[in-house]
């Protein structure tokens, strides 16, 4: 955990110790108005750290201070959730984790190796919207995806790339 706590720091990520006492969607973690909150003695596997950060960089910045609980009940669904897994994805490279950390054999409803090779081989699920919000490159760019730009997503700064195409 020490890797991704750093990670955390680096990119200005706020998260703070407490305990999750509230019903979760991963044991022991919660976000709490844009805070991720994690229980040191509840948690199962560090990379759904990762998983549940990527939910509030890929919010608007604007919005990222009101989220608390469960995300859906914020609005997202599909296209957050993707986004939400190539941010993790990107989180790993930069990181140097294995992808094993994120994608394990417990999360994504058995899905955790479809999920490694579909990133390792293609640009995965996720990465079109990481790119239409200007956070990546396009993967076959030289410093594309899974290389990100920026770590946040900020529709105000994808309003004004898009003014300039």
């Amino acid at each position: 955990m020490p890797a991704i706590l750093q990670f955390f720091d680096d990119i200005e990520l706020p998260y703070r110790f407490a305990p999750v006492t509230e019903e979760s969607f991963l044991p022991g973690i919660n976000i709490h108005q844009g805070i991720l909150v994690i229980d040191k003695k509840r948690l199962a596997h560090e990379g759904d750290l990762l998983h549940e950060a990527g939910h509030l960089a890929v919010t608007d910045r604007h919005h990222r201070a009101t989220l608390s609980g469960d995300v859906k009940q914020w609005g997202h669904q599909g296209g957050e959730e993707m986004a939400a897994m190539a941010w993790s994805w990107a989180a790993l490279q930069a990181i140097g984790l294995p992808p094993s950390v994120v994608f394990h054999e417990h999360g994504y409803r058995g899905a955790a190796a479809n999920l490694i090779t579909a990133f390792s081989t293609n640009p995965g699920p996720g990465v079109p919207l990481l790119y239409s919000w200007f956070m990546c490159l396009a993967p076959e760019q030289p410093q594309g995806f899974p290389v990100m730009q920026q770590w946040f997503r900020d529709d105000a700064y994808t309003h004004r790339q898009l003014a300039l195409l």
